[in-house]
C-alpha cells in the first residue's frame, strides 16, 4: 500500500469515526424516510408521464383508424365511378395507415406493460415505506427511551462528561476552600506568635515586648502617684475640717477649753468623729453633685 493510498485510507477512517460520533440515529431515520418518499414521488411522476405518452399514442391511433375508414370510403367511391387509379391510391393510403396503427398498437402495448410494472413497483415501494415508517417510529421511541435512561444513569452515577466536569469543579472548589482555610489559620497563628514583623516598623518582637512592659510600668507608676495624691488630699481635708471645728467651738464658748476628765474626752472625741463624718459626707455629696 502506497503512501497516498494509506493517507487516503486514514483520512476516510477518521472522517467515518467522526461521522459515527456526530450521527443522530433519529435524524438518519427521518432522512431515509424522506428519501424513500421522494423515490415514491418520482415513481408516481414516471407513471403519470408514461400514461400521458400512452394516451397520446391512443389518440393518434384513433385518428389513423378514422383515416382508414375515410380511405376505404374513397376507394369504394372511385370504383363506382370507374376510377381504379384513384381507388388504388386510396387503398395504398389505407394500407399505410393500417401499418401505422399496428405500430402504434405495439407501442401502446409496451407502454401499458411498463405502466403496469411501474404501478406494481409503486405499490411495493409504498408498502415498504409504510413498514419503514412504522419501524422508524419504533426505533426512534426506543432510541429516545435509551437516551433518556442513559442520561439518568449518568446523572445518578456522575459518569457523563458534563457531570464529570461538575464533579471536578466541586473537587477543585473544595481543595481551594481547604487551602484558603489552612492559610488563614496559619496566618492567624503566626500573627499571634509574632512571627511576622511589622513591615512599617524597624522594631522586632523583643523591642515591642519591652515597650509593652515599659508602658505597663509607666501606667502602674502613674496610678500609684494618683493614689498617693488622692490619699494626701483626703488627709489634709480631714485636718482642716478638724481645725475649723475646734475654732468654731472656741468661738461659741468664748474661753479656752478646760481640761476634762477621761470620760469627757471620750465624749468630745465621739462628737468630733461624728462632725468629721458629717462634713466628709457633705464633701462627698458636693463632689458627686
Amino acid at each position: 500500500m502506497g503512501i497516498l493510498s494509506r493517507t487516503s485510507y486514514v483520512i476516510r477512517s477518521k472522517i467515518n469515526s467522526l461521522l459515527n460520533r456526530t450521527e443522530d440515529p433519529t435524524e438518519t431515520l427521518d432522512y431515509s424516510y424522506e428519501q424513500m418518499r421522494d423515490q415514491l414521488q418520482e415513481v408516481k411522476r414516471g407513471i403519470a408521464d408514461l400514461t400521458t405518452q400512452k394516451k397520446r399514442l391512443e389518440m393518434q391511433k384513433r385518428r389513423l383508424e378514422e383515416n382508414v375508414e375515410k380511405h376505404n370510403d374513397q376507394a369504394r367511391t372511385a370504383v363506382r365511378q370507374d376510377r381504379e387509379d384513384l381507388a388504388r391510391r386510396a387503398l395504398e393510403k389505407k394500407k399505410t395507415k393500417m401499418n401505422q396503427i399496428e405500430d402504434l398498437e405495439r407501442q401502446v402495448s409496451e407502454l401499458q406493460s411498463q405502466q403496469d410494472s411501474l404501478i406494481d413497483q409503486k405499490n411495493e415501494l409504498q408498502t415498504r415505506i409504510e413498514e419503514f415508517r412504522t419501524k422508524k417510529e419504533t426505533m426512534k421511541a426506543r432510541y429516545e427511551a435509551a437516551e433518556a435512561s442513559s442520561t439518568v444513569s449518568e446523572a445518578m452515577t456522575a459518569t457523563g462528561e458534563e457531570f464529570e466536569d461538575v464533579g471536578r469543579a466541586i473537587e477543585r472548589a473544595e481543595e481551594q476552600t481547604e487551602d484558603m482555610e489552612a492559610r488563614s489559620a496559619a496566618l492567624d497563628e503566626l500573627h499571634e506568635t509574632g512571627a511576622f514583623d511589622d513591615v512599617l516598623s524597624d522594631k522586632d518582637q523583643i523591642d515591642r515586648e519591652l515597650e509593652d512592659l515599659s508602658t505597663g510600668s509607666g501606667v502602674e507608676a502613674e496610678l500609684d502617684t494618683l493614689k498617693s495624691e488622692m490619699g494626701e488630699g483626703e488627709s489634709t481635708t480631714e485636718a482642716e475640717a478638724a481645725t475649723e471645728s475646734e475654732s468654731e467651738t472656741e468661738a461659741e464658748t468664748g474661753s479656752e477649753p478646760e481640761p476634762a476628765n477621761d470620760a469627757d474626752v471620750d465624749v468630745d472625741s465621739d462628737i468630733d468623729d461624728a462632725e468629721i463624718d458629717s462634713e466628709l459626707a457633705e464633701l462627698q455629696d458636693e463632689e458627686n453633685a
